[in-house]
């Protein structure tokens, strides 16, 4: 099955008409009544009716304004204007899954160029024959505007739940006419001002859809100098060794091939990994839009047992990682792996689980989403976020330079990056999870040996968590008895009455003596603490002064750095 494009295009994005690749689909202008129908159709059917919460990011009222401003010129306006209201009153959701396709109405017009981004600034990746020579300078300005002003207004238009799957949507238009003049960034048929550095100022004029087919453009595609190994493939994933120490896996998209099944391709990953002496993996998400989150569980399962033998696993993302390839990213910090490269275009938690939809009269398609996913909930490697890009733990940006010369700057560095580098990032004011909190006390009694048999802990575990071996052993050990139905709810936050008897029973299994409380006790045992569950637990662990890290909120929950100082306390009284 057949999925993505070659290395110079996935890099550099330099199809012109990136999103003006659907004919217009409607043989005759709208009447004002059957846009007056797919109006009410989009906002009462698709953002009110099918969406789990229109209304999570902006006001009823807001959307409301909006719609009678639409309504109030249907019969005046153009086509190509309607859909841009329809993409505008989308926009207002806030929810990158949820969007009208640019390209389902309107016979655009197009400015003869396009950009790229690396690092953090933008670049031009194509441009008209006269303009060859301009080709990689720096772009400053469009429109007389920063490009950060651009994309920011660019945003009444496309939907986005963060800035990078916004910045993603712009450059994918960024040369489309109508939405310039849409938004008043240029008046209505005057040429675009893109200010390059040093000086050099193009004045771009706007051409037809079939005019700009014709235009034989110049493209950074013809100065790549060669295609790196890890060139995005023609296949939803493929693996194979970089080196002796390094083995790559490129996953393309959540979806099972046709040819090969995700669970035969784990066999030989499985196989590769046994025969050779690797010290990392680079699991590639860079190129992968989603699909389906659970497709890539075989694989996870070869990788948990190849890091439990002492293989670093190392997840490359970046502006395209998106939806359930942003789920598996996180449950790569869930397995104890690093994030590497530049933030995702998804966040951590989001509205998904599209659903498509086509207007009556107009025939606009799109999609939008049926469900949150909260995965702040159910992992926690996800504690704390919310709805943000997800970040990567090492920021390694692709060099324009590097692109050039037909290199992947961030397999290179993971190539060469000593072990001390290949680190998560330290969340130390995220949540407390109960996963978390387990795994540091485990760690304060030294990892003691524990057999992981083929029934797992609890019956929510996962299987892959880092923490797994500690939660096992809690539970062995009775330290984690779970709740009902055998479950443990391991990503929810700790309180500090669970974190109490957490640590009373672990100075229990280890058969520790508690500080004398004469000596320890620091004041009288705060009101949230008493009365309550396990109350002789928490009050024999306050009293020995092993519940009071520093700036402590009793009315709160734990933050990760207050766990730490707590199983620190745990340990020096094992030492």
């Amino acid at each position: 099955m057949k999925k993505m494009n070659a290395w110079a295009r996935r890099a550099l994005g330099l199809c012109l008409t990136a999103l003006l690749i659907v004919p217009a689909l409607a043989a005759e202008p709208l009447s004002a009544k059957q846009r007056q129908e797919d109006l009410d159709f989009l906002y009462e059917k698709v953002l009110l009716g099918a969406h789990p919460d229109a209304f999570a990011n902006t006001p009823e009222e807001d959307f409301l304004k909006v719609k009678a401003e639409i309504a109030g010129r249907l019969e005046a306006g153009t086509d190509t204007e309607f859909l841009l209201d329809l993409m505008r009153l989308t926009a207002l959701v806030g929810d990158s899954h949820t969007s009208v396709s640019v390209g389902s109405l309107a016979n655009f017009r197009a400015y003869p160029f396009a950009l790229v981004r690396r690092g953090e600034s933008w670049y031009l990746s194509a441009a008209a024959p006269e303009d060859k020579d301009l080709l990689c300078r720096e772009v400053t300005a469009l429109a007389g505007k920063p490009v950060e002003k651009v994309i920011e207004a660019y945003g009444t238009l496309f939907s986005a739940d963060n800035p990078v799957h916004l910045r993603r949507s712009f450059r994918q238009a960024c040369n489309v006419a109508d939405i310039y003049e849409y938004l008043g960034l240029v008046e209505a048929g005057e040429p675009l001002t893109v200010a390059l550095k040093g000086g050099k100022t193009l004045r771009l004029e706007p051409m037809g859809m079939e005019e700009m087919n014709k235009l034989e453009a110049v493209r950074i595609s013809g100065l790549i100098k060669g295609t790196p190994e890890t060139a995005a493939a023609d296949a939803y994933y493929l693996a194979k060794p970089l080196t002796e120490d390094a083995y790559y896996i490129q996953y393309n998209a959540c979806r099972e091939a046709e040819d090969l099944s995700m669970e035969d391709f784990a066999a030989l990953v499985a196989k590769d990994l046994e025969a050779g002496d690797y010290d990392r993996v680079l699991l590639d998400l860079r190129n992968n839009g989603g699909g389906s989150d659970g497709v890539i569980w075989p694989l996870f399962e070869v990788l948990r047992e190849a890091m439990d033998g002492g293989v670093k696993l190392v997840g490359l993302i970046g502006e395209n990682t998106f939806s359930s390839a942003l789920i598996n990213a996180v449950e790569i910090q869930e397995m104890g792996g690093v994030l590497a490269g530049e933030d995702a275009g998804g966040s951590v938690c989001h509205f998904g689980a599209v659903k498509t939809f086509s207007l009556p009269n107009s025939k606009v398609r799109g999609q939008v989403s049926s469900k949150y996913i909260d995965l702040n909930t159910l992992l926690d490697a996800a504690a704390g976020r919310g709805v943000v890009a997800l970040q990567s733990d090492i920021y390694v940006p692709q060099e324009l330079a590097d692109t050039l010369e037909g290199k992947d700057s961030l397999v290179e560095w993971c190539l060469t990056a000593p072990d001390s580098q290949l680190a998560p990032a330290n969340h130390y004011d995220a949540p407390l999870t109960r996963g978390r909190f387990i795994g540091q006390l485990y760690e304060a009694a030294g990892s003691p040996a524990v057999e992981l048999g083929e029934e797992l802990p609890f019956a929510d575990s996962f299987g892959i968590e880092w923490y797994l071996p500690a939660v096992a052993w809690a539970r062995e050990q009775g330290i984690a008895l779970g709740g009902a139905g055998g479950t443990f709810s391991a990503a929810r936050p700790l309180t500090w009455r669970e974190a109490a008897v957490f640590l009373g029973r672990t100075a229990e299994v280890l058969d520790l003596t508690l500080p004398n409380p004469a000596e320890h006790r620091q004041g009288p045992i705060p009101a949230e603490l008493v009365q309550g569950w396990k109350q002789d637990t928490v009050t024999k662990i306050w009293d020995a002064g092993l519940l009071q890290p520093s700036d402590a909120d009793f009315s709160k929950g734990l933050t990760r750095s207050q766990g730490e100082e707590l199983a620190a306390a745990l340990a020096k009284l094992i030492a």
